[in-house]
């Protein structure tokens, strides 16, 4: 276990933004993570969990507290059963699972971030979600001060959603098990449309896995949505808003108001979430508000590659960057009525 004071914690997140810590803790092992939030919720210090960093917008005077940052590893295949320490980076362990031919998370390659926080927001991209292989997550649960295991019918999962980010402050992700499948070395059916297209077969279709997981990779590389540190694109949370969930009332005078703004022949995307409820993007509606991609003048700037992905261009503070991410929400809330939920954590700021 590593302490540092006064610790900066810009490096440890994906944004490079944020002041320091009074103190920073790297622990490597589930039971120094265990003994370091004791010793936080005994003393009564704020506590800041601190996986791969990239969904974190720190404010720029830091942290008053403790920062722990999870730096545990461990990958453990027993067939198709799959174990990862909250660590693990996530998009390393993807590709392992792939290399040992098993489907079920390929489409998921190229997120950044550990596999700790993967359940807390039911991490999802190109037609998948974790919480549809999770089976167990094993925390530590601050409350309860013990150890539990939480099978996934008690993880509370829905979009970008879970029992983890419900109850923020009561437990802290040790482990994650995967239930995998063995489709001899094919990738699960293609889901996402896009998808689909880009390597050229019908949605239900499988590929092999290891050509599924490449062809999502060059698809998030082209939106920025890939970490590489010569591409200030890259210098951000992923997608900074969550696509809107409406009832299909507001759905109708939502589209309402698209056809004042825009004309009667524009129809806003729309995708059935259940239970009389129609989710729409997020980047279309920013895009349409008017905020294109590369859109700011000053060092926090719109992705010049996607317009989901508020952007860091080298040398932004945290308040340059709300200060975009409140336009963009206000701008949509004019032009739409609907106001855009950002999904990265804030920590001593708030939109």
């Amino acid at each position: 276990m590593q302490v540092l004071h006064d610790a900066p914690l810009a490096p440890l997140t994906t944004f490079r933004l944020g002041g320091p810590a009074a103190r920073l803790i790297t622990a490597t092992t589930d039971a120094e993570v265990v003994a370091a939030v004791r010793e936080a919720d005994d003393s009564g210090t704020p506590l800041l969990i601190v996986g791969g960093g990239s969904n974190l917008v720190i404010g720029d005077k830091g942290f008053d507290g403790t920062a722990l940052r999870i730096a545990t590893t461990g990958f453990a295949l027993d067939g198709t059963r799959l174990e990862l320490a909250a660590g693990e980076v996530w998009t390393d362990a993807v590709a392992r699972t792939v290399d040992a031919g098993l489907a079920g998370i390929e489409c998921l390659a190229g997120i950044p971030g550990s596999a700790g926080a993967t359940p807390i927001q039911n991490v999802g991209a190109y037609g998948q979600e974790v919480s549809s292989t999770i089976t167990e997550v094993i925390a530590y649960d601050r409350k309860d001060r013990e150890t539990v295991t939480i099978v996934n019918a008690d993880c509370d999962f829905s979009y970008r959603h879970s029992r983890f980010k419900a109850e923020p402050d009561r437990f802290v992700v040790l482990r994650v098990r995967f239930q995998l499948e063995d489709a001899g070395g094919m990738s699960a059916p293609i889901a996402y449309p896009e998808t689909a297209r880009t390597l050229g077969v019908e949605a239900g279709d499988r590929v092999p896995a290891a050509m599924a997981r490449e062809t999502v990779l060059k698809l998030r590389a082209g939106k920025g949505m890939v970490l590489d540190p010569e591409d200030h694109d890259s210098w951000s949370a992923g997608s900074f808003f969550t696509n809107p969930i409406l009832t299909d009332e507001q759905f109708a005078v939502f589209h309402a108001r698209v056809a004042e703004r825009l004309g009667p022949d524009v129809a806003p995307p729309a995708y059935p979430a259940g239970d009389g409820r129609v989710k729409t993007s997020a980047a279309w509606l920013i895009d349409k508000a008017g905020f294109t991609k590369g859109y700011g003048q000053g060092p926090a700037r719109i992705s010049t590659k996607h317009t989901l992905a508020l952007t860091n261009r080298g040398d932004a503070t945290t308040e340059d960057l709300l200060a975009l991410a409140r336009e963009v929400v206000a701008g949509v809330r004019d032009a739409f009525g609907i106001t855009l939920v950002n999904e990265p954590v804030t920590v001593g700021v708030s939109l």
